[in-house]
């Protein structure tokens, strides 16, 4: 904006134009103005004074500075004034020379027509000093402008107080940011901080070095490096006593911000069908039981045959669906186990009423128990001559099975798989446990559930086999099942039909898959294909990082520091013995082991050599095996090696109590008695202000030591109890000092000593279990 407000109807009169044509001018190059009274700006008077220079040329420059303009422009003005007659001074005027025809100073500003060009920039070293100074002499007496270059001086006040105003703003903005500064200063620095972070990346965000940070460190008793990672209790303590306001940074993962995970509300829930694993020892009928279920399921009217193409079907009984699960060796059941994925809700144990309880039923008994499934016995065979359904229903009770007719809460059923006595009780038997259960998912968000099987096919590629628990699978749905991922591009039921989507509690075989999973693992369905590669490629590396350093299991060595969580620690044992007698005597004595602390819990007990699959039990329920008499075969070996499983041999019963005993000891709360070490006299006191009051002691007996604690006595009455302070003989600090010596000592937080109180000094020493 120019310094000199410069109006439209002032530009016009100066250059004796109307004020249309300026306004005209102007709107050429800028929205036109809106009245004759508005202030032009420095941009439109140069535009204005460029565009009449233009079109208003002069020959020379002299021009301008005529004494007397051309005689065509002196008559147009006076052309419109032919009808006035003219005066007798007129007459006479006109009768006078040329020469003497000069027009009056007044007349010749009034119709002199003078460009101004003051506001235009003029390259001024293209004229010589005659011009220069011819421009100076003129300019300065004409009045024309409302910018006046004769009025250099006041021009001079107005810069002055221009410069002066500037240069008081410019103080005040500087307190202002002097004063902003202070305020930050003041303001304490807001650190957001991770679970877990490094020294290093502490500092740079709480704008600290990381000298400063160790120092606080080693002050409280923390040894760390600059690239060493602490946790969030130790950085956030740092960091307050720093004087940073803390705040926990919530980091979110892929696998969190991809996979939907959130809980379903009661509304959205629907009623499910059954999981139903079927478990028993070999030859006890298993397979025949399955095979009468599908039988029975085809008499009832299902139209075609049911072939089980996938290891798990699905039958319907009253209108009401159970999916079956087949799981040879329990292998599948015990990885999902492992793995934490509960996909089954109940197990059917078959015995054979002619055989009885055998080691195979008492590991899928442990098993289900594991997996906190409600478990219904089938007693098979019962078309047997030598069928003694009595004498099972007493061997369960020794698992801690007792009979519903016995009053416990295992439903028993006696059937025959080859007659087909009781299979519809049994079937029944599960719609009403299944019932009790209340089992729901909600069909209405992605799909869920679990592998049960995978293969990998020469013709078709991977294959899975996936259990939905939850949520509905659709055909061309993005799955990420552990490290796989891929589209659903087949979809076959467990009778071999192509389907478009399955919904809870539904088996399916699906292709598409970049890797067959593993089994057992979980599979979610996906939209983002970016992020699910993503996630599979941090899954990759956790699987390599954990191959390069196996997590351990607990044996007797490490079992103090493995099971400190939670108040009551528990201590899983498998133990195998030469003969039955023996394996009971064992499971016995180190069962009463158990206390108020800790439990002792025997997961499996039996007769025979350490096999591979009491490797398998023990490293998914994180035992330890104790053998007694017996050996481990070579296959039971390696695998223990390979999953860190801790084997224990014995030869006599009571070394194997006396090594769990003292590994528990390890595990019982410490307890601790007080021990008085030293009695100390006071016999002078001072005061500093720095520190409190130091007292002048005189230690009677023990001695008295700098990380002691210490009782103020007065009267023989207990006035504090605290640490102390300091402890020093003459100027040196101390950290003993013995009897008959004197020295000085300051208690934490008390200094209302007096001469005479006697210091007990004492420690808190822990007492062996």
């Amino acid at each position: 904006m120019s310094l000199v407000k410069y109006r439209v109807k002032e530009v016009a009169a100066d250059f004796g134009m109307s004020t249309k044509e300026i306004l005209e001018i102007v709107g050429k190059y800028f929205e036109k103005p809106r009245s004759n009274a508005q202030v032009l700006t420095e941009e439109q008077l140069n535009a204005l004074f460029d565009h009449i220079t233009q079109h208003h040329q002069i020959a020379s420059i002299a021009e301008v500075f005529a004494v007397a303009p051309p005689a065509k422009k002196e008559e147009k003005p006076a052309e419109p004034k032919k009808e006035a007659p003219k005066s007798a001074e007129a007459k006479q005027e006109a009768a006078k020379p040329a020469e003497e025809k000069q027009p009056k100073p007044e007349q010749r500003k009034r119709e002199r027509r003078v460009v101004d060009t003051k506001a235009v920039t003029v390259n001024a070293d293209r004229f010589d000093d005659r011009v220069d100074s011819l421009v100076s002499e003129r300019v300065q007496n004409y009045s024309g402008g409302k910018q006046k270059i004769g009025n250099k001086n006041k021009n001079k006040g107005k810069d002055n107080k221009k410069a002066t105003g500037s240069k008081r703003r410019n103080e005040e903005q500087e307190k202002l940011r002097r004063l902003q500064l202070e305020i930050i200063k003041k303001t304490p620095l807001t650190v957001k901080i991770p679970d877990e972070i490094t020294v290093g990346e502490l500092a740079s965000r709480m704008k600290k070095t990381a000298t400063e940070l160790i120092k606080c460190l080693l002050k409280n008793g923390v040894m760390a490096s600059i690239n060493q990672t602490i946790d969030f209790d130790t950085a956030e303590f740092v960091a307050t006593e720093l004087g940073c306001k803390v705040e926990r940074e919530v980091v979110v993962t892929i696998e969190e911000r991809l996979i939907d995970d959130h809980v379903d509300t009661e509304d959205e829930l629907v009623e499910r069908s059954p999981v139903v694993v079927v478990m028993g020892h070999v030859d006890h009928g298993k397979t025949s039981l399955l095979d009468a279920v599908r039988e029975t399921n085809v008499a009832s009217g299902e139209a075609g045959g049911i072939t089980q193409h996938i290891g798990a079907y699905t039958v319907k009984i009253n209108g009401k669906p159970i999916t079956f699960l087949d799981t040879p060796g329990h292998a599948a059941f015990t990885s999902m186990r492992a793995r934490g994925a509960m996909c089954t809700d109940i197990a059917i144990l078959v015995v054979a009423a002619d055989d009885g309880i055998m080691p195979q039923t008492i590991e899928a008994i442990n098993h289900a128990k594991a997996a906190k499934i409600p478990i219904i016995v089938a007693v098979n065979k019962m078309d047997k001559p030598g069928a003694n359904p009595d004498r099972i229903l007493t061997q369960l009770t020794e698992h801690d099975l007792v009979p519903s007719e016995w009053g416990g809460d295992t439903e028993v059923c006696r059937i025959s798989a080859k007659t087909r006595e009781g299979i519809d009780e049994l079937l029944e038997t599960v719609i009403m446990t299944a019932e009790l259960a209340e089992l729901k998912a909600n069909p209405n968000r992605a799909a869920k559930g679990t592998v049960i099987e995978a293969r990998l096919d020469k013709t078709r590629g991977p294959i899975a086999t996936l259990l939905v628990q939850n949520g509905t699978l659709h055909k061309g749905d993005l799955i990420i099942a552990g490290t796989a991922v891929g589209k659903v591009r087949v979809m076959m039921d467990d009778k071999g039909r192509s389907i478009t989507e399955a919904g809870p509690s539904i088996p399916v075989e699906i292709t598409g898959l970049a890797e067959a999973p593993t089994p057992g693992d979980e599979f979610d369905a996906v939209a983002d294909e970016r992020m699910a590669r993503q996630l599979v490629e941090q899954r990759k590396q956790k699987e390599k990082e954990a191959a390069a350093k196996l997590a351990s299991k607990v044996t007797l060595d490490n079992l103090f520091a493995k099971m400190q969580e939670g108040e009551m620690k528990e201590l899983n044992l498998i133990v195998k013995a030469d003969v039955q007698g023996s394996a009971e005597a064992v499971k016995a004595s180190l069962e009463k082991l158990s206390n108020d602390e800790v439990r002792v819990r025997v997961i499996h007990a039996a007769v025979g050599a350490i096999n591979e699959s009491d490797i398998l039990l023990a490293s998914t329920a994180n035992a330890i095996v104790v053998g007694f008499n017996v050996r481990p075969d070579s296959a039971a070996a390696a695998s223990a090696q390979r999953s860190n499983v801790d084997l224990r041999m014995y030869r006599v019963i009571y070394d194997a109590i006396d090594e769990i005993e003292a590994a528990m000891k390890g595990m019982l709360a410490p307890k601790y008695r007080e021990a008085v070490i030293g009695h100390a006299e006071v016999r002078q006191t001072y005061k500093v202000s720095a520190i409190g009051t130091i007292a002048g002691c005189y230690v009677k007996d023990g001695k008295v030591t700098r990380d002691a604690q210490v009782r103020v006595l007065r009267d023989n009455i207990v006035i504090y109890e605290g640490n102390i302070g300091s402890l020093q003989r003459f100027k040196d600090s101390v950290k003993e000092v013995a009897a008959n010596y004197e020295c000085g000592m300051s208690v934490e937080k008390f200094n209302d000593i007096k001469e005479g109180d006697i210091f007990e000094c004492f420690v808190m020493e822990e007492v062996p279990r």
